[in-house]
Parts: structure tokens; C-alpha cells; sequence
């Protein structure tokens, strides 16, 4: 993820969105399906587009232990814990935990992006009247959007974020979206585990309403995920 990761999620959105008004307007749900399935791709193509949040874990027994073996990181708007052997990234900052002799599991990196308080309300003010109205609520429409279920242009504008606002997660066929809390974050996680190794696209809101998005491409396969939500538990402004 780099600098302008959100402006692209939001300027593919505006662009899509302005090509589909006409479609809205004036044909009904099932042109208006017909439309995103060519500009954002089927559900047999990309699951997760017909995909929801199946489970719910609420403050998962996490082993303490684990967090001796972890290292404290500080960037300029975040702090987080992460595993050794991962090269970590928030927008243009690197920072790479291997010396002389690289990790075996070279290649894993965790990217981090970071959000004030009511972000993506203030780029889509309009949304307010449809009841959402801060950080969360707005990731929760994006999960829970579903090419399927599209009868409008808030349901496709939901789609569409679904579709570029989720990173690359490896075949699809095994991914899994799960909503979760722990300690004071809520949120969500779309995951693969599995050849050629794990992936996790974690969505976090924290009880200040600032937005987390920590996005794991782990090579190794060394990580599961209750160590995943340890991480996620650790994560600060």
C-alpha cells in the first residue's frame, strides 16, 4: 500500500460509480448487476463479491506469551507489534527485520494504512442518509455488500468498494470473511490459508473510531488466526 492507496480506492470508485448513474437511472436491478459484472468482475470470478462475514469471535483467549516473541514497531501515525522475519510498510515507510542473512521467510510483508475518525464519512457525506454515519459502520456496508443482492446505486457503490478496497488474497476458493472484537477494536477479517501461503486483510476500528487497515501477506505460513487478532489487539495511534 502506498501514499495514495485510498485516493486510488476512491478515485476508481467516483469513476465507476459516474459510469453507472445512467445504467441506475434508467434500467432496473438486474441491468444494473448486468453492468457491475462487467466493470468489477462475477462472483464466479471473484468469490468474495457474493461473499459475508460468517462468524462473529468476541475477545478471543489470547495467549500472552506469544507477545514476548513479537517486536514493538513506531510509525509516524501508528504503533503495532508484528512477528520477526516480516518487512513492514506504512504508506512510503519501510521498515525490514532480517540482517546479514535473510529470513527464510523472505518476502512476508505486513502493510499498514491509517485513518482519522469518520474518514470515509467526510469523503462521502451523502452516505449519512442512508444511516451510516462513521468508520465502522461504513467498512461493515463494504463487507456485507453482495454483487447478488444489488438494487440500487448505494448497493452497487458498496459492490464496487468491495471490489478494489479488498486486496489480492491468494485463490479464492478457500477465502473467509469473519467479523470480530477484541480489547477495544472491532472490525473485520477476509482470509486465506493455504498454498502458496496465508494472506489477511484486517479491517479495524478502534473504540475512537479511527481506521486500521493491516494487510498480511505472510509467505512463511507461520502465521494462524488468533495470532492475527494478537496483533490486531496490539495496534495504536
Amino acid at each position: 500500500m502506498k501514499r495514495n492507496t485510498t485516493g486510488r480506492y476512491i478515485s476508481l470508485a467516483i469513476i465507476l460509480l459516474l459510469a453507472i448513474l445512467f445504467v441506475a437511472k434508467f434500467g432496473g436491478p438486474s441491468i444494473l448487476k448486468l453492468y457491475l459484472e462487467t466493470g468489477v468482475g462475477t462472483c464466479q470470478k471473484i468469490p468474495i463479491l457474493c461473499l459475508a462475514p460468517e462468524e462473529r469471535i468476541v475477545n478471543l483467549d489470547i495467549n500472552k506469551e506469544y507477545f514476548a516473541e513479537l517486536l514493538t514497531l513506531k510509525f509516524p501515525k501508528m504503533e503495532i507489534a508484528v512477528p520477526k522475519g516480516f518487512d513492514v510498510v506504512q504508506e512510503a515507510i519501510k521498515k525490514v527485520y532480517y540482517k546479514k542473512k535473510r529470513s527464510q521467510h523472505s518476502g512476508a510483508v505486513i502493510y499498514l494504512l491509517h485513518e482519522p475518525p469518520n474518514f470515509f464519512i467526510d469523503l462521502f457525506p451523502q452516505l449519512k442518509r442512508q444511516g451510516i454515519i462513521d468508520n465502522y459502520k461504513f467498512i461493515r456496508r463494504v463487507m456485507y455488500a453482495k454483487l447478488k443482492d444489488t438494487e440500487n446505486l448505494t448497493d452497487a457503490f458498496f459492490v464496487i468498494m468491495k471490489g478494489i478496497f479488498i486486496p489480492d488474497l491468494g485463490r479464492q476458493e478457500n477465502v473467509r470473511m469473519v467479523q470480530f472484537k477484541v480489547a477495544d477494536k472491532k472490525g473485520f477479517i477476509n482470509y486465506n490459508l493455504g498454498k502458496p501461503g496465508n494472506y489477511f486483510d484486517c479491517n479495524v476500528i478502534d473504540n475512537e473510531g479511527v481506521f486500521f487497515k493491516i494487510y498480511i501477506k505472510d509467505k512463511g505460513a507461520v502465521l494462524d488466526l488468533d495470532q492475527v487478532l494478537f496483533i490486531i489487539s496490539k495496534v495504536r495511534s
